[in-house]
Order: C-alpha cells, then sequence, then structure tokens
C-alpha cells in the first residue's frame, strides 16, 4: 500500500504546448482519487506521468518515500488498466492474466494461485480459457482489471476504463469497481470524462480544464460549494442554470434582477458572505440554481417561464423552458435566457404553460462575470472596510485609531477602503463589535461582527462565544487599501523574490570528479542543493547557464549575515512599520527592490543571506516551477 505526492508537476511538450500547469495534490494511502474534465484538459496525461509512460518536464512525483521521476514503469510498483483493454487476442483469458508474472519469473504455482483469486474475485473463472473477441465488453474488461490484480501493486490507474460500455453495463461495473477497492484496501486513481461516475466512485474528485486544476474536493463539497462557474456547469446532471443578473440591496432584501425585467427577492442573510460591492444594482454577476433546486408553482412571486419541452423519466420529470412567457426566436443553448427544471412526481406540465420558478434560498451561487469564481466562500477572503483618514490616524467601525507609520505615509488624508481578509484580524484593541454568530467552517471558527447592517467576518478561537463583545486590531501588513478604486497600498507577501543565473563548477575531491551547482544573484553564490541542481540541468540542458531564473525564498528565511560570512550586499532604502511588524526596503547593486524582515531599524548597507535549501527556482521564459 502507498501514499502519493505530487508537487508542482508539469507537462510542456517540444512545441511549448503545456499539457499540464502545476499539479500538486496529497494521495493518502488507499483513497480513490477521480481525475475528471472534459476531452484535452490533461488527465490522462497527468496519469501517464504517474505511470512513468510520459516523462515529468518538472516538478516531483513520490510513490510512498520514493522518488520516482525517473523510475521505469516496471519499478513503480503499479498497475494500469486502459481503455482500450490492450489485452493479447491470441491468449487465453488465464492466459492474459498470467503473463506479466510470467515475465517476471514468478513459480508457477504461485501464478496459478494469484490468477484463481482474481478470477474468483471478478467473477471470471468459467472464462478462464476462453480468448477475448469470445467474450463481451464488460467480460474483457474484468478480465484487464484482473490483470492488473494479480500483480497485488500499491497503486491502480484507470484510464477511462468504462468508456466503451454501454450504459447500463457501466453502472453495474461503476460499483463493481468501487466494491473491489474497498475489498483490495489500496490506492485508485481513476480518469474519467463522466462526472456520474465520478460523483458515485470517488472519495476526492480533481476537476480539470485546459490542463489546470480547477478544484479538488470531495464529490458533496465539488456539487455544494464549486470554486467557479466550470466546476459548477461540470458537476450535476442537468447542468447548473445560469443567468446574468444585477442584485440590488434594499436592508434585509435583495432583488435578484433579469435581463427580462423579472426579478426574484433574496433575505441579504442568503448573501451576507458576498462583498458589498456586488449588491449595488450595477455590477454585473452570473446567477446559478441546479435544476433540482428549483421549485415550479403559480406563485408569481418567482421567475416567470414558458415551458418549451418535457421530459419524463418516470418519477422525475425535465421541464425545459424559456424566461418570460412567449417563445419568439429561442434556442435552447442561448444561456441566460433558457431555464431547466428538475421535477419529482410531477407530471401535471405541459408545452406552452407558463409557471413560476422559486429557487432554493439556501442553494444559491453567484459568480463575478469576468473571473467567473464564486463569490459565496465558505470564509469569504475579504472585508471592505470604509475608512477615513486624516493626519495619520483611521476613522473606521465608529472608532478612531492611531495608522501605523508605514500605512500614514502611504496613504494621503482622506477616504479609503480597507481590503482586511479575515485572518488579518485578530484579537486586539483598537475595534469593538458585537459578535452576531459564529459558524463552525472546516474546522475553522467564523465569526459574523455585527457592523450595522452589514457583518465583518473574522477567525477566532474557541473562547469567543456569540452575544459577546469582540475586540480587535488589523494586521496592516495583510491588507489593501484603495483610494477611489485605486490600490495604492498591497499585502506583504510571505516570499521574497531575486532575479539571478546558474551555475557549475567542476572541482576533484579525493582523487574524484564533484559537481557542486550555485545561484547566483549579483555577486552573492549560494550552493544549490545537488538534487535540484540536476534537476534544473535536466529540464533545461546546457541552455540552463544562459538563462536568467526567478529564485524565491520564504522571508522569515533570510537573515542579517553575521559578521565574515557571505551573503548579498543591500541598501537599506526605507522601514516599513506596519504596527504589529516591520519590514527594510532594500535594493541590491543591480536595482532588484524587496522587503525583508526587520526585528530593528536598518540603514545604510547591510548584507542578507540564506540557505540554498530554502530556495525555489522558477522560469522566467515558461511561467513554470522547476524545483
Amino acid at each position: 500500500m502507498a501514499n502519493l505526492k505530487l508537487s508542482h508537476i508539469y507537462k510542456v511538450y517540444d512545441n511549448g504546448h503545456k499539457a499540464v500547469n502545476d499539479f500538486s495534490i496529497d494521495i493518502a494511502d488507499r483513497e480513490f482519487i477521480v481525475f475528471v474534465g472534459p476531452s484535452g484538459c490533461g488527465k490522462s496525461t497527468t496519469l501517464r506521468m504517474i505511470a512513468g509512460l510520459e516523462t515529468i518536464t518538472a516538478g516531483d512525483l513520490f510513490i510512498g518515500d520514493t522518488l520516482v521521476n525517473d523510475m521505469e514503469p516496471k519499478d513503480r510498483d503499479i498497475a494500469m488498466v486502459f481503455q482500450s483493454y490492450a489485452l493479447y487476442p491470441h491468449m487465453s483469458v488465464y492466459e492474459n492474466m498470467a503473463f506479466g508474472l510470467r515475465n517476471r519469473k514468478m513459480p508457477e504455482a504461485e501464478i496459478k494461485e494469484r490468477v484463481m483469486k482474481a478470477a474468483q474475485m471478478l467473477d471470471i473463472v468459467d472464462y478462464l480459457d476462453r480468448k477475448p473477441k469470445q467474450m463481451s465488453g464488460g467480460q474483457r474488461q474484468r478480465v484487464a482489471l484482473g490483470r492488473a490484480l494479480v500483480r497485488d501493486p500499491k497503486v491502480f490507474l484507470l484510464d477511462e476504463p468504462l468508456s466503451n460500455l454501454d450504459a447500463k453495463l457501466r453502472a453495474t461495473m461503476r460499483s463493481e469497481i468501487t466494491a473491489l477497492h474497498k475489498s483490495l484496501n489500496t490506492t485508485f486513481i481513476y480518469v474519467t470524462h463522466d462526472q456520474v461516475e465520478a460523483m458515485t466512485m470517488g472519495t476526492r474528485i480533481v476537476v480539470m480544464k485546459l490542463g489546470y486544476v480547477q478544484q479538488i474536493d470531495t464529490p458533496m463539497n465539488l456539487y455544494n460549494s464549486p470554486y467557479n462557474k466550470f466546476v459548477a456547469g461540470f458537476i450535476g446532471t442537468p447542468q447548473m442554470n445560469f443567468f446574468d443578473v444585477t442584485l440590488k440591496r434594499d436592508h434585509d432584501k435583495v432583488t435578484v434582477g433579469f435581463p427580462n425585467g423579472d426579478s426574484i427577492d433574496v433575505p441579504y442573510e442568503a448573501v451576507s458572505k458576498m462583498n458589498g460591492g456586488y449588491l449595488d444594482g450595477e455590477k454585473p454577476v452570473i446567477f446559478g440554481i441546479r435544476p433540482e433546486h428549483i421549485e415550479v408553482n403559480d406563485d408569481e412571486n418567482g421567475l416567470k417561464f414558458i415551458v418549451t419541452g418535457i421530459e419524463r423519466l418516470g418519477n422525475e420529470t425535465i421541464i425545459y423552458g424559456k424566461i418570460g412567457d412567449s417563445l419568439g426566436e429561442f434556442s435552447l443553448k442561448d444561456e441566460g435566457r433558457a431555464i431547466v427544471v428538475k421535477l419529482v412526481d410531477r407530471d401535471d406540465l405541459s408545452v406552452g404553460d407558463v409557471v413560476y420558478a422559486h429557487p432554493k434560498l439556501n442553494k444559491l451561487h453567484f459568480f463575478d462575470k469576468e473571473t467567473e469564481i464564486t463569490l459565496i466562500h465558505k470564509i469569504p477572503l475579504y472585508n471592505t472596510i470604509p475608512a477615513l483618514i486624516s493626519e495619520g490616524r483611521i476613522n473606521a467601525l465608529g472608532t478612531s485609531v492611531r495608522l501605523p507609520d508605514a500605512i500614514s505615509k502611504a496613504v494621503s488624508s482622506g477616504a479609503a477602503d480597507l481590503i482586511v481578509p479575515p485572518e488579518a484580524i485578530v484579537s486586539g484593541g483598537d475595534f469593538v463589535l458585537r459578535v452576531a454568530k459564529i459558524e463552525n467552517v472546516d474546522g475553522k471558527n467564523l465569526a459574523y461582527l455585527q457592523n450595522g447592517e452589514d457583518y465583518l467576518f473574522a477567525l477566532v478561537g474557541d473562547d469567543v462565544a456569540a452575544g459577546e463583545s469582540y475586540g480587535f486590531s488589523i494586521l496592516y501588513d495583510k491588507i489593501t487599501v484603495k483610494v477611489n478604486g485605486t490600490e495604492v497600498m498591497t499585502p506583504i507577501g510571505s516570499e521574497v523574490s531575486f532575479e539571478g543565473r546558474f551555475s557549475k563548477k567542476e572541482t576533484r575531491e579525493n582523487g574524484e570528479r564533484v559537481l557542486r551547482f550555485y545561484y547566483n544573484i549579483g555577486e552573492y553564490s549560494i550552493e544549490a542543493e545537488k538534487e535540484k541542481g540536476y534537476k534544473i540541468n535536466s529540464i533545461d540542458k546546457d541552455r540552463c547557464y544562459d538563462y536568467v531564473y526567478r529564485y524565491t525564498v520564504d522571508r522569515d528565511k533570510i537573515r542579517i549575515a553575521e559578521s565574515g560570512e557571505s551573503g548579498l550586499d543591500v541598501n537599506v532604502c526605507e522601514m516599513l512599520d506596519y504596527g504589529s511588524a516591520k519590514y527594510a526596503m532594500v535594493q541590491t547593486e543591480d536595482g532588484q527592490t524587496l522587503l525583508i524582515n526587520a526585528d530593528a531599524d536598518l540603514s545604510g548597507s547591510v548584507r542578507i543571506a540564506f540557505d540554498g535549501k530554502d530556495v525555489s527556482v522558477y522560469s522566467t521564459r515558461i511561467d513554470m516551477k522547476l524545483c
């Protein structure tokens, strides 16, 4: 049994096409992971890299604790089941299943024992003497599974194994593969373009699009909390309805306005995690609602639509419609005008009926019109706090507080918006708000702080309770400040980036040839870990010594060099005091500007240093992490 770790995996072909971009996941032992997405999204390419059938351009692949990037497929202790079954037509079922074991020189008695055990598990004992052409598609699929099963691998890889089967047989084989996973108690990685297979089989699902991971989550979290419109539309049958709308807030009510002039009202509480900037009635957003989360009746407070088609599926009925009360020129592909509803135990509707849709208020989804990212996160990404800044003080949340020097220097007097992530609100004495309620989100306590008719969201400890007053301060180095919509201050990131060269040096030690690799930033050379050096060399070949790379280091790993220690000489341009943290803005001799942590005031020229093991390397030619 084995866990897997894919860390910043890339696949870039010689023509520059990126098939897989920055793929990272930790797969626990015995998990059933499903890669899902449309054709060309990179799911099969990723599976083939795990199998060793495709080379990895950059990144690390671990099976257990072993780095297997350069390991031969036969040595990875994995088994793969292909879409085409890949059975030898001239061999019997028994011979197909035994073939790989015989190549390993396994004793014939053990081969027979393994084949019979697998055949019994898959119910194909009666077919062991047949040739593949004498069997149905489902039976051949069982043979392909059996051939993998007899190897007793650490990991099973399955590449769209059911795509050649009919719908009824696919449903049967889904349950059989799920049962097989449970009985074997090993790790399965399964590739499919069928979201029904993904939802019914996987413990976690990786949704991919155009080589990029869109979301990794459990089936129900993908269904209930999709990260973006693509995931929302890909997961679920029929797919989610999408409409271009505007949102207008009026105290505790929000009006959802549709292009045809119709509207529905939802309580503010249902969208309270959405940033208030989307509730002005002007900014277009995308409204999403699943067909099964819509009720249909004659209540005119709903969204009016005319029924254009009906599919009766027994206890379920799929209703197709067009918003409004007349057909006109219309296509069911017209997103924003078409509506699909899934009803249970309803057979009283007919084509041409005019009815009203009522979305369930706890099942609403909203997405940004441009980015298509969800606007209602489990934990809001940020709060917007209007403030008035004057003479080094900030007036916000009913309180006047002295600003840290870094803020007061950067922001002139006047109105500003503070964009504050929940994690940047910490226990302190600057502001006080009442805790309206606390919600547990993925093991974290999300506090709703009452701010007039709005909420401020903060992550709090177990000692904070609803109904109490909560005193807090803001970590100003973690926020964005906007003046008239323009960012005048941005958060201080956790990493520092440099640009530099890469080199090697060959020496002889104890009579042996030794290669050492170096990251060069100006005159500062940091020895690279040998493994990273070889990796950069293997990716970019000898051209690596001509290229410029981006080196990033965690800010906490950069230190002031000790006396006599080599390092990077920088000039201190400015000290930045954010109250809870202090930074020095420094400049290298070749003009690179960066921020370093500073426990005390620095001035003049200082020397900074860090270790090669703490450096991450990125290509500046292709957006790709190398190591």
